[in-house]
């Protein structure tokens, strides 16, 4: 596992360590990946992700890579090209779309290797991923597919705010007619019931779903959308006047630090009182549609969670070759393994 030393990545050892999962840990940081590999007796790696062929040499002989160092846009393309190298299968935990296109495109490199390429092995998209195929299941000749998620308890990881400034100022983004299009952020809104008790206030973002559940399912219409306070949607409907400054390395340089300076992430306590919802809706062209949905563990706990449950059966030789989705490669049912799932049917 490469980013041992991140907030999430030290989720995923932590698990490990307690389900006796061998895992060697490596990052770039000798003293903070010494340390934590010591503590939770596991071997470890010291290397960067500026040469490949450093890469390659250091994951050569590995089962599986699972990559957890973000902002993946940044990360990914050199961990991939050195495990098509190394016929090493990949995991990693992104929900940026640009890493899962990058990713299929190069799916064929992947299958002549004979290697797993999958992205988003994490809350970024398993769950969503699920439900999406799930509901095309249902409803098989369904065209336009909208998915909904929202958290209750805890706030962001410095790894999600670094991607979130990564992606500050950008266009949010849908998919139409089987094309990714650009899109003003947070365009359409809508009230969504992600329980009989938890209606919340939602905006259209570009999530990983608008690459991957394409994939998945075949539907050609896709919009993604999280749970946000009101008031962050109206001040997003200024934002195009402003882009070009969130764009600047001036704001990025100022916030930086301040995201530092925050907790790692949500602590043990939040984790475990906070849960996740996914909510999802299919509709063909006669109108007809089936809407379903989701209740988690905390997204964090559920990225640790999936991450290595994927990992055990990659090991395990279940590891179809070329690009995968995680509902391509184990099928809509693959998030009902995980304990404190749940999936209903909305009528």
């Amino acid at each position: 596992m490469y980013g041992a030393t991140g907030y999430t990545g030290q989720l995923i050892a932590r698990r490990a360590a307690e389900q006796g999962i061998p895992l060697i840990l490596a990052g770039r940081n000798a003293e903070k990946v010494a340390a934590l590999a010591t503590q939770l007796g596991f071997d470890y790696q010291v290397f960067g992700l500026e040469d490949i062929d450093e890469i390659e040499e250091n994951i050569r002989g590995a089962g599986v890579v699972l990559h957890a160092a973000g902002p993946f846009i940044r990360t990914a393309a050199p961990m991939m090209e050195a495990c098509l190298r190394a016929g090493v299968h990949y995991l990693d935990i992104t929900g940026e779309i640009d890493v899962f296109e990058a990713a299929a495109a190069l799916g064929p490199r992947a299958s002549e290797a004979g290697i797993m390429m999958m992205p988003g092995a994490g809350f970024d998209v398993v769950p969503t991923d699920c439900l999406a195929l799930y509901l095309k299941e249902q409803l098989p000749n369904a065209t336009y597919l909208s998915l909904a998620f929202a958290s209750v308890g805890s706030g962001p990881s410095h790894g999600t705010a670094m991607t979130m400034l990564e992606i500050l100022g950008g266009p949010g983004a849908v998919r139409r007619n089987g094309k990714i299009e650009a899109v003003p952020m947070g365009h359409k809104v809508m009230t969504v019931a992600f329980s009989n008790k938890l209606n919340r206030f939602a905006m259209a973002i570009p999530w990983g779903d608008v690459s991957t559940a394409y994939y998945s399912t075949g539907i050609p219409n896709i919009e993604v959308y999280s749970s946000v306070h009101p008031r962050t949607h109206r001040r997003l409907r200024w934002q195009r006047y402003y882009n070009w400054l969130l764009r600047s390395g001036l704001v990025r340089r100022f916030l930086r630090p301040r995201i530092a300076r925050r907790a790692a992430g949500p602590t043990d306590e939040q984790r475990a009182n906070g849960r996740s919802y996914v909510w999802g809706n299919v509709r063909n062209d006669t109108g007809a549609q089936c809407t379903a949905r989701l209740s988690l563990p905390n997204g964090y706990t559920l990225t640790a969670i999936t991450g290595l449950l994927i990992a055990q059966k990659v090991l395990s030789g279940h590891a179809p070759a070329g690009f995968q989705s995680p509902a391509m490669a184990y099928g809509a049912g693959l998030i009902l393994e995980v304990e404190g799932v749940s999936r209903e049917d909305v009528i």
